[in-house]
């Protein structure tokens, strides 16, 4: 197909979603990137190998796959310019994102009970591993947060109509990759101690 053919307004959205894939590979490169300083870094001999992820960061898991499918059921029923059911499901796919980011503080908190410090003395070089990855996520959802709100005022503004769903797809696509980075984080952080 050639990208140069169609209407400005085709030309323009295909753009657009080539903009976000090359932002997303990016985060993902960057992902990759502390992913395998976290397993060259496994070698050393103050590693700690035995640390139990808290809880909540498991719970975290299933909220934040909750929240994929809430913003998937949503952007349907947007389409099918069902206004109430999709005011409803941002609605709750914001809930759950904070509930997403309260469940990491609160692992935070956990691990630091646990005697397991960022900074400092105590610190060691897996827990400041743990701690970067989660907090460098917790940035891009922020970003995310953002793109959430962007979508609950469009839709207030009725925005979004049959055949003009360009960002409502684009905030879509960001938030289901910033939920399957962070299964791929704590899969990652489960198996590879």
């Amino acid at each position: 197909m050639d990208l140069t053919q169609g209407t400005d307004q085709h030309k323009t959205g295909r753009a657009k979603k080539m903009m976000l894939w090359f932002g997303i590979i990016s985060m993902a490169m960057m992902f990759a990137g502390l992913t395998s300083a976290y397993v060259v870094s496994k070698n050393r001999p103050d590693w700690i190998s035995d640390l139990e992820l808290p809880t909540s960061f498991l719970w975290s898991t299933a909220v934040i796959f909750l929240s994929s499918l809430t913003i998937m059921f949503a952007e349907k029923a947007i389409k099918k310019e069902d206004r109430q059911q999709g005011t409803m499901l941002l609605w709750a796919t914001l809930l759950l994102a904070g509930t997403f980011i309260y469940l990491q503080f609160q692992g935070f908190g956990q691990l630091i009970a646990d005697g397991y410090y960022f900074t400092g003395s105590e610190s060691t070089v897996t827990t400041s591993f743990i701690y970067v990855v989660v907090l460098t996520h917790l940035a891009h959802l922020a970003g995310g947060i953002v793109v959430l709100f962007v979508l609950i005022y469009n839709h207030f503004k009725q925005k979004y109509q049959a055949g003009q769903t360009l960002g409502l797809e684009l905030g879509a696509t960001y938030w289901h990759f910033v939920d399957a980075l962070w299964i791929y984080l704590i899969l990652f952080l489960y198996f590879f101690r």
